[in-house]
């Protein structure tokens, strides 16, 4: 505990993965908000149309966007057609407990997009199988599903003949984590599978076999034609003008009440997996969902530091427990065994058991 620090601008800690600091206890994501404010954005945007040349082939479409329905990459999409024109295929990898609120977004950008869309189900079993490992062995429930948000979509452009695929943010540059790709136009598989999946993908795959690997190996015919990259690395990435072309152009829906575990109710609604990857980022780093929410909020400006450690304190540590039955019907696990795969994951210097609950040790500075 004497050696964990918080951000000085947000809330960001010292123990998330890959992050760096200024010499004033800035984060590298608060840095980059600064930096971007005097950003030259023409060179950027040229750099983006000297992608779509290095890229331009005789395929039907000029780049793939993946979307979930949600606001991300609904503006992705939005921006790359309208501003310049291009052709997007769109491709949605589904997730497992797919929410009522997912389905609905997903089925109005359907209707308002008027671009072409690929769902991919993966095989349910070895989905699952892939998450609940991710879930007992990497504190990761979505592990499976993760990975196939980059190696599906690899195999599609692959058997499309299109050679770019553009992401949304890049999590590393935007929220905390390696600088190393912050001035680059593309990356490739192997920087996503060693940065953003942690390096454990073909440890993880070994389970696999037949037709159950295809959409997520990735040894894709063609892979060193295919370039991915995020649309923040050329356009000032701002989610909540996401939401809001998303709400307008494709009719994006929001939660009823905040979302488990943070104040916000509009990203992040796909699944309820994802609370249970946000309760245990919390449990094994000490930041939760509330904390990034509100990272992004001060960055833009819009919250003070001392509300967000409120609303940090007052969300994090939260699991709904009307999700339990549904997480245990989909692992295949009684509550013990459930029970004892989270305390595993928990950060014994930072939390400590009170009852049958995990408590802060600390308090944010």
């Amino acid at each position: 505990m004497k050696d964990v620090f918080w951000c000085s601008t947000c809330l960001n800690m010292s123990t998330r993965n890959r992050i760096e600091f200024d010499e004033n206890g800035s984060c590298n994501a608060c840095t980059w908000a600064e930096e971007k404010k005097s950003l030259d954005w023409s060179i950027r945007e040229n750099n983006f149309k000297d992608l779509i040349k290095e890229t331009s082939n005789n395929a039907p479409f000029d780049v793939i966007v993946p979307v979930s329905g949600g606001k991300d990459g609904s503006y992705v999409t939005w921006v790359l057609k309208e501003k310049y024109g291009l052709n997007v295929l769109n491709v949605t990898c589904n997730p497992p407990l797919r929410s009522q609120l997912g389905y609905a977004n997903l089925e109005n950008f359907k209707k308002k997009s008027n671009t072409s869309l690929i769902e991919v189900n993966v095989p349910y079993e070895a989905s699952r199988k892939l998450n609940k490992s991710g879930f007992i062995d990497q504190g990761r429930p979505l592990y499976g599903w993760t990975t196939s948000i980059f190696s599906a979509v690899l195999r599609i452009a692959s058997n499309f003949n299109i050679n770019l695929i553009m992401y949304g943010e890049n999590g590393e540059i935007e929220y905390g984590g390696s600088t190393e790709s912050k001035n680059r136009k593309s990356f490739t598989a192997e920087f996503a599978k060693n940065t953003f999946l942690e390096g454990q993908v073909d440890s993880n795959l070994k389970s696999l076999n037949g037709s159950d690997m295809f959409f997520w190996d990735f040894n894709t015919p063609n892979l060193d034609k295919i370039k991915m990259a995020h649309w923040s690395s050329f356009e000032d990435w701002d989610s909540y003008r996401n939401y809001i072309v998303a709400k307008e152009k494709f009719g994006l829906g929001e939660n009823e009440s905040q979302s488990n575990g943070s104040y916000t109710n509009f990203a992040q609604n796909d699944t309820p997996l994802y609370d249970l990857h946000a309760y245990l980022m919390y449990l094994k780093f000490g930041f939760g969902r509330a904390t990034q929410d509100a990272g992004i909020d001060i960055r833009r400006g819009a919250m003070a530091r001392e509300q967000a450690i409120n609303l940090a304190e007052l969300y994090d540590n939260e699991l709904n427990e009307d999700f339990i039955p549904l997480y245990l019907e989909y692992y295949q696990m009684d509550r013990e065994e459930f029970d004892k795969t989270i305390d595993k994951w928990v950060n014994k210097d930072l939390f400590e058991k009170i009852g049958s609950e995990w408590q802060p040790k600390f308090k944010i500075k």
